[in-house]
């Protein structure tokens, strides 16, 4: 697994009729595909987040249209980012990511985090709890999942989940990489260095420097060789060169390029790679123009020295 250029598909509004919103969608994943991305990811959510729009707002379930972007799709690796642990039992969220691998002929990605989006879990019935149950939910989870995912019978009993033998058939591959999503120092990152591939690092660009010593730090502390657990960041792209920095909120400024594609990618290499970071996930901010064909190109085109090998 290798992740160095993957584009986020952060929503689903696109200013069309439901009859042309799947269509877009695919369009999205063929042109990542073309341009040299190696990775198409979707959110895992039911509502629209508040920091992109509003609940009622269009939005597919992942593994779902997953599935059908594998079809779709020839090279790109395809996953979430992330799954929330709390919307599914582990062995059913085992199960969908084996399914999409056979589907998708080893492209398959887990990406996996606790869950954080209050308003969906009250909404639609899912209990959401303290930051530490849904942590601890996790780590049960995993125990689960990671045996199911090599082929292994899973038993557990623990406080949240119970399996007996559980196992999930037919599978593509003995690994399925795993991502998970956070910069927690305390639990996500010593998480990530005990079980994962790759760590999304959700984080300020201010920060990036710092997190990326912590997990070099947690990896050599269980005698792990740091290089193995893969760095990326999520960063949202605004990729019009008529935006300047003063039209940015100072909220999200720390998370955010913007420009031209060659201002896209020098912001890219000095607040990102050059902070240690392997790779970056671009989420194009489209929902006050819809879907525009070529912008992703370009800034792939430009990226591709930088990020190759």
């Amino acid at each position: 697994m290798t992740i160095r250029l993957g584009l986020q598909i952060p929503n689903f509004s696109y200013g069309t009729g439901v009859s042309e919103l799947f269509p877009t969608v695919i369009a999205q994943a063929q042109e990542a595909e073309a341009a040299g991305f190696d990775s198409v990811f979707v959110m895992d959510h039911f509502y629209q987040l508040p920091q992109i729009g509003t609940p009622d707002q269009p939005m597919l379930e992942a593994y779902t249209a997953l599935g059908a972007l594998a079809t779709a799709t020839e090279r790109v690796q395809l996953g979430t980012l992330v799954t929330g642990n709390t919307y599914r039992n582990p062995t059913l969220l085992a199960k969908a990511i084996t399914t999409l691998d056979v589907v998708s002929a080893g492209r398959a990605i887990l990406g996996i985090g606790t869950g954080w989006f209050e308003l969906e879990h009250d909404s639609l019935g899912f209990e959401f709890g303290t930051f530490t149950e849904r942590f601890k939910k996790l780590d049960e989870a995993l125990q689960i999942i990671l045996p199911m995912l090599e082929g292994k019978r899973a038993t557990f009993t623990g406080t949240y989940y119970r399996t007996e033998e559980a196992f999930a058939e037919p599978r593509f591959r003995d690994h399925i990489p795993l991502m998970i999503g956070g910069s927690g120092e305390k639990k996500t990152i010593p998480l990530a260095a005990r079980f994962f591939d790759h760590l999304n690092v959700i984080a300020g660009f201010d920060e990036l420097a710092r997190k990326v010593q912590v997990a070099k730090q947690q990896c050599e502390a269980i005698d792990r060789d740091p290089a193995t657990l893969e760095t990326s960041m999520l960063v949202f792209a605004m990729i019009d060169e008529n935006i300047t920095a003063d039209m940015i909120p100072d909220e999200v400024k720390q998370q955010v390029v913007f420009g031209s594609p060659d201002q896209i990618v020098e912001q890219v290499k000095t607040k990102i790679l050059d902070a240690g970071i392997d790779g970056v996930i671009l989420s194009p901010t489209t929902h006050l123009t819809g879907y525009v064909p070529g912008g992703i190109t370009e800034v792939a085109e430009a990226l591709k020295p930088l990020i190759s090998g």
